[in-house]
């Protein structure tokens, strides 16, 4: 029997489980011996592109990629009918499931820790201790999973970056009224301690109006010079 690099046999003895030789080389066994071939290299699965629902119920595609390996031979061999084949339908329920336990990002529900989106690695780890639950019976060891692919389905995804959009419209409006707000406190700061110029709280409030367009609008102001009072 020659056993090659990174493989292993399984040997059975009439229905009994004798062993495993995992050492590479030539042996001689019990010719009444059956044996089962086991790789032990590390495979590459790249798993296919899936649609599913996320937490929110929004359609979305996702797809990861696993490395995994048999650790197990009597897992792998005896276990489960064909072990390869588990690994690919147990790892697309994990995607599956991961998927519909986040929401893609937190527009819609602001109070989530994790999101599909900014999880990174958080939800690379809980993908692979899910696969790596998964496929324990099988004897697979799960070495690495990572998201390979993740977007809107194409039915929604015209409109979800119109969302994602106004939200960061939004964000950066509130941003620089902040910041002119912050300006204009202490631009009437300075002209009072000062003492540059006297103001009532109306020529206050007119100089906080003027201002405040000038900071917070799109496009540059344009200068009027007002050749009356500020009353007129």
């Amino acid at each position: 029997m020659i056993i090659n690099p990174n493989h292993s046999r399984v040997l059975n003895f009439f229905g009994k489980y004798v062993g495993t030789v995992k050492e590479n080389g030539l042996f001689f066994v019990n010719p009444l011996y059956s044996t089962i071939k086991v790789s032990l290299r590390s495979d590459n699965l790249q798993g296919q592109t899936l649609k599913v629902n996320d937490k929110m119920g929004n359609p979305i595609e996702i797809g990861a990629v696993i490395v995994w390996q048999v650790g197990d031979t009597y897992k792998a061999a005896y276990d489960v009918s064909n072990y390869t084949s588990y690994v690919r339908t147990q790892s697309e329920a994990a995607v599956r499931h991961l998927a519909g336990s986040f929401p893609y990002d937190n527009l819609e529900d602001e109070g989530a820790e994790i999101t599909l989106r900014e999880g990174g690695d958080t939800v690379n780890h809980i993908l692979e201790q899910e696969l790596s639950d998964r496929l324990a019976p099988a004897g697979v060891i799960i070495k690495e999973a990572r998201i390979s692919h993740l977007a809107y389905a194409s039915e929604i995804a015209g409109a979800m970056l119109q969302r994602q959009q106004a939200a960061a419209i939004v964000a950066a409006r509130a941003k620089i009224v902040d910041g002119a707000v912050g300006m204009v406190e202490m631009a009437l700061h300075k002209l009072s301690e000062k003492d540059i110029v006297e103001l009532d709280n109306e020529k206050k409030a007119a100089m906080v109006s003027n201002l405040m367009v000038v900071l917070c609008g799109e496009k540059a102001a344009t200068p009027i010079v007002n050749t009356g009072t500020l009353y007129q």
